[in-house]
């Protein structure tokens, strides 16, 4: 058994705290933006306009996924406590409304710079999308939360800032799987950058939620009227988000698939 119990700040100074959870959010982004202005260059886009786009992307990851949290979680508190709905150094995200934010976010940025399409846009953030959710779940692991449930295996965590129970490392696992597709869509890019639209999105639409659908039966529930269901909210919330990956997916296939039927047929006689 693996015992678990790193302070989550780096380090402090007075009222300044420099936390875990913090940095990675932060280098996941960083390291985001850095892609995004790479791929630019091998498509021939200006990344001159891209200074504003890390700005959007933030605010719409953090107001989504505290909305979500709001909204899809604790919606009786929240609304008879207002004003704790700002408190989010209190904890409190949902990454379905985060994926939500950014998709507004994004779209409120191709509205002001057109030449970048929304449909664009989210095929291409889609790929470091993958990395900032896996450097995320990392700093879940350092602020020792989001549990797992019980378990006997080798490689269980004993939370010790919250029980002594051996547990399923779940923060772990999915850093794990958003690594793994952050691996296979940056492979898929460097071969062919020029995928029709909804191709990268789709497949981390379905990737991110598909695992999160699995992964949360080694998770403990989030709030207590989740006990008893037979999926959670999370796994709820995550099924529209799979079809419509899905049939992004399956759009963007067929049309791949049509042009190249419609190339001339060029082969000797």
């Amino acid at each position: 058994m693996i015992q678990w119990n790193p302070e989550p700040d780096i380090f402090s100074y007075g009222p300044v705290h420099v936390r875990w959870y913090g940095l990675m959010f932060l280098l996941g982004f960083s390291i985001g933006y850095a892609i995004i202005r790479w791929m630019c260059r091998i498509e021939n886009k200006s990344f001159e306009r891209l200074e504003g786009l890390l700005v959007y992307v933030m605010a719409g990851t953090m107001i989504g996924a505290r909305l979500g949290h709001v909204l899809f979680y604790a919606p009786e508190y929240y609304l008879s406590h207002p004003v704790e709905i700002l408190k989010i150094w209190e904890g409190g995200l949902a990454s379905h409304g985060g994926t939500l934010g950014v998709m507004i976010g994004i779209w409120l940025y191709s509205r002001r710079y057109p030449e970048f399409s929304t449909i664009w846009m989210l095929d291409r953030l889609s790929i470091p999308t993958a990395l900032v959710a896996a450097f995320i779940r990392i700093g879940n692991l350092m602020n020792s939360e989001i549990l797992g449930r019980p378990s006997d295996l080798p490689w269980a965590f004993v939370f010790l800032r919250q029980d002594n129970i051996p547990r399923h490392p779940g923060q772990l696992y999915e850093s794990l799987a958003y690594f793994a597709l952050f691996l296979f869509t940056m492979t898929l890019y460097r071969r062919n950058p020029f995928r029709p639209d909804g191709f990268f999105f789709g497949i981390m639409l379905i990737w991110i939620f598909l695992a999160r659908i699995f992964l949360e039966y080694f998770k403990e529930n989030q709030e207590a009227f989740e006990q008893g269901m037979w999926m959670n909210m999370g796994q709820i919330l995550s099924v529209p988000f799979v079809l419509f990956g899905v049939y992004l997916l399956v759009r963007a296939l067929r049309a791949k698939n049509k042009n190249v039927n419609s190339l001339p047929n060029t082969a000797a006689n």
